[in-house]
């Protein structure tokens, strides 16, 4: 798979006119040799791949990188060996790198060291070169994505069983980040959110010390981690008996969840894939309260491309995982949001997840 994804590479390479590739994003490290230490510089030429790191990545580069590509073991500064590297690995005179991804700094100290007459490099910003391939999951990205997912909806489950009011939600957030580590999470892709009552409201809320309360509702926003892959999910739930009301606000949020992943599909531009969603809400009379886009892609980030949302007009490409996360938030009242996983399959859209999204009442 990573020969592949290296021939890939060097084909929009060629297409972007530049010789060789700086590579500093980690995720984009990972992508291209899977390397997953947190230290590390890759540079990709037209014939070969060189990845710089330190002494403590030494055997888990040698275990994890093998004859991908040639590791060099720096003990003082990578970016002085890199300055010292790039003239020997041939003719090069273009040099793209990661634009997001590499610091002022230390690209006028590149450029000031590397413009000599013997080494004059000529340094070109090429954004999203690594990021567009990695938009489509091979089957192995998948399977870590469906794991990913799994864990997830385990530790969730596990959570909501022990969801009683008077818990606060830090508490909550507690149990659930336990039993993602039970359930194999080797990491938390974000800061859950546990958010309760009015605070639902909050898209981004952070978990607080308010106790959960009869009757409020309780939305759980988080991931797992599988080989690096993430997974993202969204459920709403009340404590207690839910009223009139929340279960209205509920449905059509679910609805309109339901509508959107059973709805998109590969080529379609992210605009349109967002209105999905976005036409029901509308039409029940909460548009003003979805102020977020749809959704985004997920991967060895749990952010990345593709973008669903209303000023997208670039199309979803096919074999992307992507979220589906609409939702209604009332301050001073609360909110609902609904999110699941769906894989952009060849016959249609693959809801990858598979928790429960009928209002259940917790406690």
């Amino acid at each position: 798979m990573i020969a592949e994804r290296l021939l890939a590479l060097r084909a929009s390479m060629g297409a972007s006119g530049i010789d060789a590739l700086l590579v500093t994003a980690r995720a984009n490290i990972r992508y291209l040799t899977g390397f997953s230490g947190s230290s590390a510089l890759l540079v990709v030429t037209m014939h070969e791949q060189v990845l710089l790191t330190d002494f403590r990545y030494q055997s888990q580069a040698a275990a994890e990188v093998g004859d991908v590509a040639q590791v060099i073991i720096e003990p003082l500064s990578l970016w002085t060996r890199l300055i010292d590297v790039l003239p020997t690995l041939g003719a090069i005179r273009t040099v793209g790198f990661e634009p997001s991804q590499l610091l002022v700094s230390e690209h006028a100290r590149l450029v000031e060291q590397l413009t000599s007459p013997a080494r004059h490099m000529e340094w070109r910003p090429v954004a999203s070169l690594v990021e567009s391939l990695r938009t489509t999951k091979d089957a192995s990205e998948l399977r870590h994505i469906r794991e990913a997912i799994r864990m997830a909806e385990f530790a969730l489950d596990e959570t909501i069983r022990q969801v009683r009011p008077g818990l606060s939600e830090l508490e909550v957030c507690g149990l659930l980040e336990g039993h993602l580590r039970r359930a194999g999470s080797e990491m938390h892709p974000f800061e859950a959110i546990v958010a309760s009552g009015e605070r639902s409201a909050l898209p981004h809320a952070r978990s607080s010390q308010r106790l959960l309360a009869t009757g409020e509702w309780l939305l759980i926003d988080f991931g797992a981690v599988c080989h690096g892959y993430c997974s993202d999910l969204t459920r709403t739930f009340t404590v207690g008996t839910a009223s009139a009301d929340q279960r209205e606000l509920h449905s059509v949020v679910r609805e309109s969840n339901l509508t959107a992943s059973g709805g998109v599909r590969a080529g379609m531009r992210g605009r349109d894939a967002d209105a999905l969603a976005r036409d029901y809400i509308e039409r029940h009379g909460w548009g003003a309260e979805f102020g977020h886009s749809l959704g985004h892609g997920i991967g060895l980030e749990v952010h990345e491309a593709p973008r669903l949302a209303k000023s997208t007009d670039a199309p979803l490409p096919p074999g992307a995982v992507v979220t589906i996360e609409p939702g209604i938030y009332r301050p001073g009242w609360g909110g609902v949001r609904i999110e699941d996983d769906v894989h952009l399959g060849p016959s249609g859209p693959d809801v990858l997840s598979t928790f429960p999204r009928e209002l259940l009442e917790l406690a």
